[in-house]
């Protein structure tokens, strides 16, 4: 992907926020990643013992899905998945940082669009394979294996016909999923992004809600189907018994990437393209209506309310996110990437075994 600098007088990217987040980090104990396609970063924000945000950022071509639990995080990328490890032992810092992430095992999957992926309780990873619409895990000798089709979806090709892309787990396995419409053509869902949009059940294999516009990022919390109606703006849950979609928060942005925290929604904001895919949605008369501009960057939404309480956004360059992950119990994170010979020279020693 080629993207245009901005002038030599202006940074590639901008990082503000609210005047507590940095503070609500520090209050929640935890940091977020982020991914973003569009410049290629993986971002990791934290906060320094005096208070401030620190950005890490690592350099991904085509990242999206994003996955963190415990000393693990994995990551998706434009032909490979990659599964970073934590390596500081507990109490160990690396440059300040109280979390090294280094990208320990990289899976050649070639391009399949990956989008939403994750970690299930028995250790199996899971994806959303966009590309041939459906969930698939990986595969030691070929490219995916499949593990589901929409009901819908009459054969397994290489066509994004009906842009399958949010995963939810529910106690540990794949429950739920999001498609942006029930096509069964190549790239047919581009004409139903308006409204068309579905969220299915893997355990029923049916549609349980319908009628959304391009969904996104479904998430189980607390007991709730939680879903981002991207091209609404809306953030709010899924009633699958009723089939209906309860707006909760306006987001001014396309939204993509959820993860929850305590009492609060992560959400992810991006400034829509004006191109065919997301022009003309009802976001743009939403705000419109509400006489904003859209942004890039992060919302955090009290449950309890339905209020912003805090914000943080992206500027410069950066105008797209995919996805967003917290990183519980983690202060300072960092990661290593493959642009620098750093992953080269950090030599680390396991526990001793015997023969």
């Amino acid at each position: 992907m080629t993207e245009s600098r901005p002038p030599a007088d202006e940074p590639w990217l901008e990082v503000y926020s609210s005047a507590d987040f940095a503070s609500w980090l520090g209050e929640q104990q935890v940091s977020v990643a982020i991914s973003t396609y569009q410049t290629a970063k993986l971002f990791l924000i934290g906060r320094k013992s005096d208070g401030h945000l620190i950005v890490h950022e690592r350099t991904f071509n085509r990242c999206m899905g994003l996955w963190a639990a415990g000393e693990t995080m994995w990551l998706s990328s434009a032909y490979q998945l990659w599964r970073f490890v934590n390596v500081l032992r507990p109490g160990q810092l690396h440059q300040g940082c109280d979390r090294l992430y280094v990208p320990r095992t990289g899976h050649t999957t070639g391009d399949l669009d990956v989008h939403d992926l994750a970690e299930e309780e028995m250790g199996r990873i899971v994806f959303i394979n966009t590309k041939f619409s459906c969930l698939a895990t990986l595969d030691d000798r070929a490219s995916f294996q499949p593990l589901w089709r929409p009901p819908f979806i009459s054969k397994l090709a290489p066509e994004d016909r009906c842009h399958l892309n949010g995963l939810a787990l529910e106690s540990g396995r794949a429950r739920y999923v999001t498609a942006c419409s029930t096509s069964d053509v190549a790239d047919g869902w581009r004409e139903r992004r308006h409204n068309g949009g579905v969220v299915l059940d893997l355990r029923g294999n049916a549609v349980v809600s319908s009628g959304l516009s391009m969904p996104h990022s479904p998430r189980v919390y607390c007991g709730r189907l939680w879903l981002l109606n991207s091209g609404t703006g809306f953030f709010g849950w899924v009633d699958p018994e009723r089939g209906t979609f309860e707006p909760v928060t306006f987001c001014p942005g396309y939204l993509r990437g959820l993860a929850f925290t305590g009492d609060y929604a992560l959400v992810g904001l991006s400034r829509a393209r004006h191109d065919p895919t997301f022009g003309g949605l009802p976001l743009q008369k939403e705000l419109e209506a509400r006489n904003a501009e859209p942004r890039c960057g992060v919302h955090v939404i009290d449950l309890r309310s339905g209020d912003v309480a805090h914000w943080l956004r992206l500027g410069g360059m950066v105008s797209e996110l995919y996805d967003v992950a917290v990183l519980p119990g983690v202060a300072q994170p960092m990661a290593l990437g493959f642009k620098t010979d750093e992953v080269q020279r950090l030599l680390t020693i396991g526990d001793e075994g015997a023969l």
